[in-house]
């Protein structure tokens, strides 16, 4: 049976405290400071819940960060104008409970946070990740973000590349 999820901002309503996806700070993240976060407009959170359910099966975090044209491959850089850092929206975390682990929830959660940023009324040039590790990073580039020239944990997905999707 395959389960089907609501992807919405995280409120007082979701069940916070059983969420475990076996990442101790990613888990004590959702549970003690996402919240202060969001009120302090320094990350929105998201979270994926089965439907009907206020359960926390996954979760990612949004922000709006840039990133150093230098640092961008030449061949998407040259479509950027001159400017030393280039806006982003930075998925800071995503993290999935451990029940729901291998349902291709990862990528829901990615698509959406990639879908928001482009319906957003900033003007942002890609999605950006910091993998924690080369597994991670992996798993970002199996859905197209690309590393960073000097820095191959750091990865983006230009957002032109997600409205040819839509």
């Amino acid at each position: 049976m395959t389960v089907q999820f609501t992807i919405e901002a995280l409120n007082s309503g979701h069940d916070r405290k059983n969420f475990a996806c076996g990442i101790f700070v990613l888990d004590r993240y959702l549970k003690e400071q996402a919240g202060q976060d969001i009120k302090r407009r320094a990350a929105l959170c998201y979270v994926a819940c089965p439907e009907s359910s206020t359960r926390i099966a996954g979760y990612y975090t949004l922000s709006a960060g840039d990133v150093a044209l230098k640092d961008i491959p030449d061949d998407k850089a040259r479509r950027l104008p001159p400017y030393p850092v280039i806006p982003v929206a930075r998925v800071r975390r995503l993290a999935i409970d451990r029940d729901f682990q291998g349902q291709r929830l990862g990528a829901a959660l990615i698509w959406d946070a990639a879908s928001r940023a482009l319906r957003s009324e900033l003007g942002v040039f890609a999605l950006a990740v910091d993998a924690k590790d080369e597994q991670v990073a992996a798993f970002y580039r199996h859905f197209g973000f690309i590393a960073f020239e000097a820095k191959p944990l750091q990865l983006f997905l230009p957002l032109a590349t997600v409205a040819k999707s839509l």
